[in-house]
């Protein structure tokens, strides 16, 4: 279970990570020259709010959902968690993606630097460990 949710860990989070190599190659060898755009100040605040909503609240709230619609079971399959996980996953691992909006539009420090922190958050906490998976398993009673 923790080896297949780990393969879509790593489809999920390897691609924004070479994207990011490669904005930045292009960036410092002056290929793809993107100056301050009026708009940023409208851009910079709303990509910022979402990669908090999708590194923190919709997994809160997607929990939330998952845990009250299995509430009156006895126990959970695994094939509902593997399920429940990899939803997790695709909707938390969002954020990578949006640093490289960010990075690429050339935000200002604040608003860069919290949507890198969100994304790390993401990429830290949702790592389908096998110790985190036995503590799902246990909290949703998986047989």
């Amino acid at each position: 279970m923790a080896d297949d949710l780990k393969k879509t860990y790593l489809a999920l989070s390897i691609p924004a990570f070479l994207g990011l190599i490669l904005v930045y190659l292009l960036k410092t060898l002056d290929y793809f020259p993107v100056g301050q755009i009026e708009s940023l100040k409208y851009i910079a605040p709303i990509t910022f709010v979402l990669s908090v909503v999708f590194a923190v609240a919709l997994p809160i709230f997607f929990r939330t959902l998952f845990a009250h619609k299995i509430r009156h079971q006895k126990n959970t399959s695994e094939a509902e968690l593997i399920k429940f996980e990899r939803n997790l996953l695709y909707i938390a691992l969002v954020a990578p993606y949006l640093v490289l909006v960010a990075y690429l539009l050339e935000f200002p420090r604040f608003y860069l630097a919290g949507t890198v922190l969100m994304a790390l958050y993401a990429v830290y906490y949702y790592y389908p460990s096998k110790k985190r998976i036995q503590f799902e398993k246990k909290i949703f009673r998986v047989k």
